[in-house]
């Protein structure tokens, strides 16, 4: 084998990691999540930077590899059959093959072997490697990538000029890196997620309560008026601690002289304890604190929201009338993401 096939077949092998390189290089960029890119600049992961440039200029760089393939396919092609053939013709002579024939089957075998290394060292296996392994071969090959989009910017700059124009022609415009996802596609990827193991199921649970979350109103949760445990305004403080024996609430809503359609506000069980505790002489009344209202087609979301900003655990719900329908708690509205709570706070109980 003479000195010139010998640099040939290195030179063919390069064009096929080029190749690969680019491939590879392609399809990583445009699987890997921006969201864990930024979580590596976070931690300081120099490549990470690197990478979000990249992806960032997701046209410009697909356009890169494109050009890249491009080249070292036709590179491959132009060198790599003659190659091939060269290295077959004295196996042809030596059986005594026609010259006709021995072109043709130089040419066919060439053609073969040089196909199936492109496609399955230089594209095949990288574009597999990237898919699987998007985040690795993103910062391992994003540097060299980067440098060269900046080394061929002359041609890149041409062609995506042209694209550009030919596709405003039909009035599209280049897609960027990452497009948002509609909810019915977040809850396939949360259900892939849990089938590849990556989420178990009470994770599951609580974001697909997540999502059923906002589509409810308050009414589909609230305790009943019927169902309400209050207590009397009237109440002494002797037929209070009755009922904080009998029921070992925290929290107990107070009805105007024992109407629980005329809710007055609530009381902190703890907060009244600890104050008789340090001997301090106040009437239970002194303890009531406001509970807001709310429309019963008020959205679970909307009314968590209020509660957490006035600090409220307990909130009066009313029917059109404006009369009191029900009453719901801060545990009723967690427990619909989270599910059932076991704690000492308000729960329904029937009178």
């Amino acid at each position: 084998m003479d000195g010139q096939i010998i640099i040939n077949l290195i030179l063919v092998a390069l064009l096929i990691i080029g190749t690969a390189f680019f491939v590879g290089g392609e399809f990583a960029i445009l699987k890997v999540r921006m969201s864990r890119i930024d979580q590596l600049i976070s931690e300081g992961n120099k490549k990470a930077v690197r990478a979000k440039e990249v992806a960032n200029d997701l046209d410009y760089y697909l356009s890169a590899c494109q050009l890249g393939i491009t080249v070292t396919a036709l590179a491959l092609g132009a060198l790599g059959e003659p190659t091939v053939e060269r290295m077959l013709h004295p196996l042809f002579d030596t059986f005594e093959v026609s010259p006709a024939m021995s072109t043709f089957l130089s040419y066919a075998i060439a053609l073969s072997i040089v196909t199936f290394l492109h496609v399955v060292i230089g594209e095949l296996a990288p574009k597999t490697l990237a898919i699987q392994y998007a985040e690795k071969m993103t910062l391992l090959l994003a540097p060299p990538l980067y440098w060269f989009g900046r080394i061929m910017y002359p041609f890149i700059w041409v062609m995506n000029g042209s694209a550009r124009q030919l596709l405003r022609l039909f009035k599209v415009e280049p897609a960027g890196h990452e497009v948002a996802h509609s909810e019915e596609e977040l809850k396939l990827i949360m259900a892939e997620s849990y089938q590849s193991g990556e989420i178990n199921q009470t994770e599951l649970t609580y974001l697909k309560n997540i999502f059923a979350f906002d589509d409810r109103i308050v009414r589909n949760i609230m305790i009943p008026k019927a169902e309400i445990v209050s207590v009397d305004s009237r109440l002494t403080r002797s037929e209070l601690f009755e009922v904080l024996d009998k029921h070992e609430y925290t929290r107990f809503p107070v009805a105007q002289h024992g109407d629980k359609s005329r809710l007055i506000g609530f009381i902190n069980t703890k907060e009244l304890l600890t104050s008789m505790a340090a001997g301090r002489e106040q009437n239970p009344e002194s303890f009531i604190h406001e509970m807001p209202r709310f429309p019963e087609t008020t959205p679970i979301q909307t009314v968590l929201t209020k509660m957490q900003q006035s600090r409220t655990h307990m909130a009066i719900i009313t029917a059109k009338d404006g009369a009191t329908s029900g009453l719901v708690t801060m545990e009723d509205i967690l427990e619909e993401i989270v599910g059932e709570i076991s704690d000492d706070s308000f729960e329904a109980e029937p009178t």
